[in-house]
């Protein structure tokens, strides 16, 4: 068994690579004297990067073959090996080998979910005509207990990392290599995963040092063969060439040899074994989500959750005492923040911890927190045979010294999604905590009404008299930026029906807040023409200044910050605000636009109306 505090944890959301925190040792060792020839060397990729086609291709015209440990919920996704690229490497003598399905951490998964990501990946790749004898942990995350669901799923081996010494020096004291057979087939020891900083020498010393103790076995593990991409986890295509030419004529020599996993441990191909189905939805009404106040945990980590992030930043989780309520709450602090964001998310996963959705269906979700910074949902939604990608994210959200619940509702879940990630972000140095988190289907949105006549007012339920979901008029929704606490609530006092939005603003410190036509890609949008401007209006009455914002979609679907009106004074009664856009810029095709706060006090709005200024009616 590896020393755990080993571990390098890393995953892996759609095609971005996300780093969190490594710890690896290892040592430079100079070239021995007389070279040992029982040494073996395995060239082992991980995760099924298209890039390892590069790879693939030197390995080839050196006569060398390598083991691909794959992530079967990632074929044929952007970034990812084809099928076509993973049948012309079997077909060329390299081995497939099995990493999961969506590449969680098992330890943190419940018996039933690891179960269906060892077992199911390996029948998937099965499925498509492979031996599939061998399997590697993702994050190189075990303990007993998955090291006999490995076996149990019909693989002959499994392998760790970080337990045979490496370029660094806090590694020294480790194995110089792995012996054959090993002493625990479902833990075998190998060498942390080759990244960036690793030179030519280093890969080279990885062999020597072996050939020099006696020999054995070095499985090296890489990850891109790439330039320009996953800045960590990357070697370039002239480094690797450099190594496999050494290391063949090495082979050549004599006093190496090169095999695939496989061919080290030996074994006949055991029978397929399908993990257990995936649990059915609970019941409407019920929190959707498993072990929302983190109170169970495995191996120190929440069950059933996993760190989340992208960019340049280094991000820290603790389970920290007391909760919201409970024992536990979850503490992520960022430090050395360039870009991007982290956060705890229910496990990517098949369906054993990550909600099940329904297309068509929203959800809210809630959680409670204590934050230095701003925070907001970030959503992720799961596809195909488990494949993750980025959907979604709510308005920022004030930072919080005391306990405090953030509220969403999200957009209907797009076509083909199956299943639903979520977590609160950080996205500056700083520190959040989050417990007792919820999630609940609300259903089907309502149909919007269908886009008025031309001429008309493009804006969909402008006297907000239709409600919608999560509590906002339909087709509207909150928008804002900056570190201040926004709350919306539909009130009576209109300008014209029985219905008006008040947004009270407090603890203001930066940003805005306001309402906004919902950012879709349908019909709650006015539709807009680029080169064409436009008339705003709506009524309000505010205790402190106001303006117009307004955003544009534009052709690729993005909603992108325009351009501002100017500053309109406290009204105590109501008083209509009107703005005439610029021409609208050319690929935009709709607008959203609001009266804004940026300030602590009140604003109530009603009655907004947008026209096409070709026809447009006399204010009134």
């Amino acid at each position: 068994m590896r020393n755990t505090n080993l571990w390098k944890r890393w995953t892996a959301f759609g095609s971005t690579a996300l780093v969190f925190a490594g710890l690896l040792a290892a040592t430079v060792f100079a070239a021995p004297a007389q070279a040992a020839a029982n040494t073996v060397v395995s060239l082992t990729f991980d995760d099924g990067n298209a890039d390892q086609m590069t790879a693939e291709s030197t390995m080839k015209s050196l006569g060398l073959n390598g083991t691909f440990f794959i992530t079967t919920g990632w074929i044929d996704q952007p970034t990812y090996l084809t099928t076509a690229n993973l049948q012309q490497m079997a077909a060329d003598g390299n081995e497939i080998g099995g990493h999961t399905v969506t590449h969680p951490d098992l330890v943190s998964l419940t018996t039933a979910e690891s179960t269906r990501q060892i077992c199911d990946g390996r029948v998937a790749l099965m499925n498509m005509g492979f031996k599939v004898t061998s399997f590697a942990y993702p994050f190189a995350s075990e303990n007993p207990a998955t090291e006999a669901l490995v076996k149990q799923c019909g693989f002959n081996s499994a392998r760790g990392l970080g337990d045979i010494a490496a370029p660094d020096p806090a590694s020294a004291k480790l194995p110089a290599a792995e012996t054959i057979p090993p002493a625990n087939p479902y833990d075998t020891a190998a060498p942390d995963e080759v990244d960036s900083t690793w030179t030519l020498q280093d890969l080279q010393n990885e062999v020597t040092h072996a050939q020099a103790a006696g020999g054995g076995w070095v499985q090296l593990t890489f990850h891109h063969i790439a330039v320009g991409t996953d800045p960590t986890l990357t070697i370039t295509p002239t480094l690797f060439n450099q190594f496999a030419t050494w290391l063949a004529q090495q082979k050549a020599a004599g006093t190496v040899a090169v095999k695939t996993v496989d061919q080290v441990i030996g074994g006949t191909q055991k029978p397929a074994v399908q993990g257990p189905p995936v649990p059915p939805p609970p019941p409407a009404g019920t929190n959707m989500i498993q072990n929302p106040s983190l109170e169970t945990l495995a191996s120190g980590i929440p069950q059933c959750w996993a760190a989340g992030g992208y960019g340049t930043n280094t991000a820290a989780f603790a389970v920290v005492s007391p909760g919201h309520t409970g024992k536990n709450a979850e503490r992520l602090t960022m430090s050395g923040y360039v870009s991007g964001d982290a956060k705890l998310l229910p496990a990517l996963d098949l369906g054993g911890c990550s909600p099940t959705g329904t297309p068509g269906h929203t959800y809210q979700l809630k959680a409670w927190y204590k934050s230095t910074a701003a925070t907001q949902f970030e959503l992720y939604y799961r596809i195909g045979n488990g494949f993750w990608q980025y959907w979604t994210a709510s308005p920022l959200i004030g930072a919080a010294t005391n306990w405090t619940q953030a509220t969403w509702t999200s957009p209907p879940l797009p076509a083909g999604a199956s299943g639903i990630s979520w977590g609160l972000n950080i996205q500056t140095n700083g520190t959040i905590t989050t417990d007792d988190y919820g999630m609940y289907d609300v259903g089907t949105a309502p149909t919007p009404p269908p886009p008025p006549p031309a001429g008309g007012n493009l804006v969909q339920n402008p006297s907000l008299e239709t409600a919608g979901i999560g509590g906002f008029p339909l087709c509207w929704q909150a928008g804002g930026y900056g570190t201040n606490t926004a709350a919306f609530s539909t009130v009576s006092a209109a300008h014209t029906g029985t219905k008006a939005e008040k947004l009270t603003v407090t603890g203001y410190v930066s940003g805005d807040a306001k309402l906004l036509p919902t950012l879709d890609n349908s019909t709650c949008a006015p539709a807009a023409t680029a080169g064409h401007t436009y008339s705003l209006r709506a009524w309000y009455t505010s205790t402190a200044v106001t303006q117009f914002v307004v955003y544009y979609r534009d052709a690729s679907g993005n909603w992108v910050y325009w351009t501002s009106g100017p500053w309109l004074p406290a009204a105590s009664t109501y008083t209509q605000a009107s703005f005439t856009t610029a021409a609208v810029p050319a690929g935009a095709t709709a607008l959203s636009f609001g009266l804004n706060l940026f300030s602590n006090g009140t604003l109530t709005t009603d009655d907004y109306a947008m026209y096409d200024t070709v026809g447009a009616p006399l204010l009134g």
